[in-house]
């Protein structure tokens, strides 16, 4: 198959690394730079290439904020039948403009990512693929995750919204919330050393990426768990109410491994 990877930053690198043995590779990238670390697959940075290699398969593999203009950019030099596909973390705008764009697509989200994971070792990851896009490219990638060993979920456009909203919302907020109030340490103990490394892989993100993870709109909810978690947890402390501690700590025991 020949497919396209639009951006060769860590994740556009990583498939096309992992898709250019198989298949026949390309890759666009409007800055050079980045295309000195992209081997095996050929290098675009005109349309006019785009347009003759014919894709069957493009990848939009660019930072967040820029995952439609790419699209719109490259799509008039797409064949009819290639399938679009992005793996965005979020979907924000994607549903209603797959639904007028023309062409099929599939939209997945590897739920991992270059700042935390072993990129050679994913047994432990999962992925989604949305359940409402084209059969053929939902197999493709299914057959792909499969292969790298994750769990794989097949969600709607708006449950996979409610499942990032949980699941990345309250540890990004919670990791805010540390960076904001920590000091410098001389001697830092290893719970705050991994917090400091969590902090520091977190606040390496895009801007844009957690600001459209916060803001989307099943966040706030979550958030709000947080706030009523801590009024609590406040007024046992302000209590030293050693009863409502221990039963407080047996309630976040059990659902630590109620959800583990």
């Amino acid at each position: 198959m020949r497919i396209l990877v639009l951006g060769a930053g860590k994740m556009g690198s990583f498939f096309l690394d992992l898709l250019s043995f198989e298949h026949e590779t390309a890759v666009y990238e409007k800055n050079p730079e980045r295309l000195r670390f992209t081997f095996n697959t050929l290098r675009f940075t005109s349309m006019d290439e785009v347009e003759e290699f014919k894709p069957e398969l493009v990848i939009n593999a660019v930072t967040v904020k820029y995952t439609i203009p790419a699209f719109e950019e490259v799509m008039p030099h797409l064949p009819e039948d290639c399938i679009i596909s992005d793996i965005s973390s979020v979907k924000t705008g994607l549903k209603d403009f797959y639904s007028r764009c023309g062409h099929r697509y599939v939209s997945t989200h590897p739920m991992f990512g270059p700042t935390f994971a072993n990129l050679n070792q994913l047994s432990h990851e999962n992925a989604i693929i949305i359940n409402e896009g084209d059969y053929m490219g939902r197999i493709f990638f299914k057959d792909l995750y499969n292969r790298l060993g994750l769990s794989i979920y097949e969600y709607s456009f708006e449950e996979h919204d409610k499942t990032v909203a949980y699941s990345l919302s309250i540890p990004f907020v919670s990791t805010f919330v540390f960076a904001a109030v920590m000091k410098h340490q001389d001697a830092p103990g290893t719970t705050f050393k991994r917090h400091m490394k969590i902090a520091r892989g977190v606040l390496s993100e895009d801007d844009y990426l957690l600001q459209e993870i916060l803001f989307n709109p099943y966040t706030s909810g979550q958030v709000e768990q947080i706030r009523t978690e801590l009024k609590e947890l406040l007024g046992i402390i302000g209590r030293k109410d050693e009863q409502a501690m221990k039963a407080y700590l047996e309630k976040i025991r059990k659902n630590v491994r109620d959800n583990s």
